[in-house]
């Protein structure tokens, strides 16, 4: 069962618009440190709506598919206190979801989630707070505050002690020269 619900709305056998799918199917989980819901993703750009699968399904990776953009809902746990079982549990989560980029040494010293994309990544806070950590900056998101991330190194540390949620879209794109 998921933990939040997911609509998916879209023509029915009519053609007229209706729910055709109301469970998040494409979750991962590891307690204590996140849970993750893939809600949509596509692997073109602009959409095919006529795809009518679940397409939620379709992706295991960090990033979408190549062309592609993928909707993703992330609650982050507050940062365990072991850093190295934090270090060793996102190491974990970097194979599972194909990191193009492991992070360096000097990365997992500025946080153990510190990690680089080649997307824009478009997130908004719903419901508690963390921070968004760069190379130099550190910023407290809030509920209704946005970030949008080009192609750069980031880690999210949630230095509170309620979990976090954070909902956004990962659009594939061309690298930034300067990104490192």
């Amino acid at each position: 069962m998921a933990k939040w619900k997911r609509y998916v709305v879209g023509p029915d056998a009519d053609a007229r618009s209706a729910v055709l799918m109301s469970e998040a199917t494409n979750v991962q989980e590891n307690p204590g440190y996140f849970y993750r819901a893939t809600l949509w993703s596509t692997q073109e750009v602009p959409v095919d709506n006529t795809i009518g699968t679940d397409r939620a399904l379709d992706i295991h990776t960090r990033e979408p598919f190549p062309g592609g953009m993928l909707f993703r809902a992330l609650e982050i746990a507050p940062d365990p206190p072991d850093r190295e079982a934090h270090i060793k549990a996102v190491k974990q989560l970097h194979l599972q979801v194909k990191q193009k980029h492991p992070p360096t040494v000097e990365d997992l010293a500025r946080h153990p989630s510190m990690h680089r994309t080649d997307t824009l990544d478009c997130f908004a806070c719903v419901k508690g707070e963390i921070y968004l950590v760069t190379d130099v900056d550190e910023v407290l998101l809030r509920p209704g505050d946005t970030v949008v991330i080009r192609g750069t190194n980031h880690a999210w540390s949630n230095r509170s002690t309620e979990p976090c949620l954070l909902i956004g879209c990962m659009v594939d794109a061309s690298r930034s020269a300067d990104a490192g």
